[in-house]
């Protein structure tokens, strides 16, 4: 197997598990609200307490993984995520929850930026779009396994017994990672002119603001990826609750609507990256996101199996294919020696502010209706849209010398 089939192998196992892990929380929800006797709003800032761990992880492990090497910072924050898992099934009451999910989101958090990265610096340019897609499917795939799973384990024995579970394939994937080799372009980065400069520089937050330009693509991208990270959890984190309740549908049933769903997003994923490296990222995202719009709120409509499973599919088709481009938008516009920190750093900031989506989300179903949410949902889909329309690269503006891939925007 060559270098670049080998990043995304490892790649596709680190979101495998992260998938799996973060709809954990979603089957097993019904279960833990009932168990420690608190309302939607409070066990929806469980998955608001990983996202911000995410966040503090991924700026720690990105800073990292830029100074000392993408693989072997890997290896720390994968065992991270192992403990924090293991440890969330041992919750005696909700404040051990809330704590063990922030160290689980601690190492998923370093997980994301540094196999984007190794992706990008392993693929020629005209191909990151399909790279990057490839890699995110690894997230459906956990969503797969997690519903599969869940069916299996939460009627016999209940919800501690997945984070069990969870924790299994973690020191898998902890042991492919320990069998791929440190990324060329990253070792190339410390050998070359000024070297020292350059590492002084590799992991520096104050490159991502460097100039007014760069400052205002950050912020960009920040935006684009907290709604994207705010959809889709308000889609995941919930709609299984929902569809419990307004379709009186059971966990099985409810586990084939996440399956049903988590194919459209795989399906979506691999064409937007294709239509990515065709068409350019601002083409490619200016679709999706209208259409995600559109399909969101269509769904609030939706009624008996057929309509929930097929309209499940194509929402999300449209609104999680276009995770699989941010591995590659981001890097594109980030030098090596402060890639993994920009990417690790923006995709968990959309995170933890998207992250909160789930305590608004179980606010608006408490207060008005399923429709209410799903015109919540439509409306942060277009405000992505307005700042992506924003994005541009300038050759000027650099925050390094170092030459970078770029992504067509056109």
């Amino acid at each position: 197997m060559n270098y670049q089939k080998k990043t995304v192998v490892a790649s596709v196992a680190g979101l495998t598990l992260e998938g799996m892990d973060i709809m954990f929380i979603s089957f097993a929800m019904t279960m833990i609200i009932a168990d420690f006797g608190i309302d939607f709003a409070t066990g929806g800032l469980i998955s608001s307490v990983t996202n911000i761990g995410m966040l503090v992880g991924g700026v720690l492990f990105g800073i990292l993984a830029d100074k000392f090497g993408r693989v072997k910072v890997f290896t720390y924050s994968i065992l991270l995520f192992a403990l924090g898992t293991a440890l969330t099934g041992l919750a005696t009451n909700i404040e051990q929850i809330y704590i063990y999910r922030f160290i689980a989101g601690l190492g998923a958090g370093g997980e994301y930026g540094i196999g984007m990265a190794l992706v990008a610096e392993a693929w020629p340019k005209n191909k990151q779009g399909r790279a990057s897609s490839y890699v995110s499917v690894g997230a459906q795939y956990g969503v797969i396994l997690a519903a599969l799973l869940s069916a299996l384990i939460l009627p016999a024995f209940g919800w501690r017994a997945l984070f069990f579970v969870g924790i299994i394939p973690v020191i898998f994937a902890f042991i492919v990672r320990r069998n791929l080799d440190e990324s060329p372009e990253w070792l190339e980065s410390q050998k070359v002119k000024k070297a020292e400069q350059k590492k002084e520089n590799a992991g520096k937050l104050r490159l991502l603001v460097a100039s007014p330009r760069i400052a205002f693509t950050t912020i960009t991208l920040a935006v684009m990826a907290t709604v994207q990270i705010a959809g889709y959890n308000g889609l995941m984190i919930w709609l299984p609750s929902m569809l419990q309740q307004s379709q009186g549908l059971s966990v099985s049933s409810s586990a084939l609507w996440t399956i049903s769903t988590a194919v459209g997003m795989i399906a979506g994923m691999l064409v937007f990256g294709q239509i990515m490296d065709r068409l350019g990222a601002k083409k490619a995202y200016g679709l999706f996101l209208i259409a995600s719009a559109i399909a969101v709120f269509l769904y609030s409509y939706a009624t008996g199996s057929a309509g929930v499973l097929i309209g499940g599919a194509i929402v999300g088709f449209f609104s999680n294919g276009m995770f699989a481009g941010y591995g590659a938008l981001i890097s594109s516009f980030y030098p090596v020696e402060i890639r993994s920190t920009a990417t690790n750093t923006i995709f968990n900031f959309g995170r933890a502010v998207g992250g909160f989506s789930p305590i608004l989300v179980g606010y608006i179903l408490q207060h008005y209706d399923m429709t209410a949410a799903m015109i919540y949902l439509a409306i942060l889909f277009c405000v992505s849209f307005v700042f992506m329309l924003t994005l541009s690269h300038t050759q000027k503006e650099k925050p390094s010398s170092v030459s970078t891939p770029a992504v067509d925007l056109n």
